[in-house]
């Protein structure tokens, strides 16, 4: 199978920043459709799924890198993530201990298979039809792990939002110290801050749009995905955006 030039972005700074932002804006876009506008969990997931494969579909056939659509393509993961994880927990009943536990099993049974079939997981690879439709189920996969996570460690253990945004923040923290200082493998490196960057996205999220005696700040929820959404625009037109090495790039990889 011919192989295209990698079309996912470099990881930099700006990629940590714009995917935090993203994952917030899942959190209060996606609650904005089930809740502000009352389309309620199943068809608000209904909704961003199919938007999502939309848009999956349309960064497969491109040939290149596009940042906008890539990054178009991340929030519709998060917000599907956001629906689907509430309706899970809220509509079916799994509950968060159980929704976190599944979606672990079916995030890492991705990467798994993703490993078998090519030998690696390393994000510098996608460049084949194979290697991004396992790229973006196991994105879809942690985007919605992240979402029930965040969930659970704000309302099941009682740390709140803000507790479980410090919580999800300090782990970010111990993963950026391992990537400076150690020899820990960068592949994993990436995954596991890709995962925690969901649920900190989400506590945040929750901590601006949901009410005052739940701990939140009760900000609108359409004007909070609207600011958040014109912050991600203002970073992609600034920030600079391109394809490129990834952690893990070969010759990088420790394993």
């Amino acid at each position: 199978m011919q192989e295209s030039s990698n079309k996912v972005p470099e990881v930099t700074l700006a990629f940590w920043i714009i995917k935090i932002a993203a994952t917030t804006l899942g959190e209060t876009g996606g609650d904005t459709i089930t809740m502000t506008l009352g389309w309620g969990y199943l068809a608000g997931t209904a909704l961003f799924f199919a938007i999502l494969v939309l848009l999956v579909g349309l960064q497969i056939i491109s040939k290149k890198f596009h940042p906008f659509l890539y990054w178009a393509t991340i929030i519709a993961s998060t917000t599907f993530g956001t629906t689907m994880a509430d309706f899970a927990d809220r509509s079916l009943g799994i509950g968060y201990t159980g929704g976190s536990s599944i979606l672990l099993f079916c995030l890492l049974a991705t990467l798994g298979l993703w490993y078998w079939s090519l030998g690696s997981i390393s994000v510098d690879t996608v460049n084949t039809p194979k290697v991004e439709i396992f790229y973006w189920t196991a994105i879809t996969f942690s985007q919605t792990l992240g979402t029930a996570l965040g969930d659970w460690m704000a309302d099941s253990t009682g740390l709140g939002y803000e507790g479980g945004a410090l919580v999800f923040g300090a782990a970010l923290a111990v993963v950026a110290a391992l990537y400076f200082w150690t020899n820990v493998s960068r592949v994993t490196l990436f995954w596991t801050a890709f995962i925690l960057t969901r649920p900190l996205g989400a506590t945040v999220g929750d901590f601006l749009d949901k009410p005052r005696d739940h701990g939140g700040l009760a900000l609108s929820r359409p004007l909070a995905s609207a600011v958040l959404a014109i912050f991600i625009l203002g970073c992609l037109l600034v920030l600079p955006q391109r394809a490129g090495s990834h952690p893990g790039e070969a010759g990088m990889v420790r394993k």
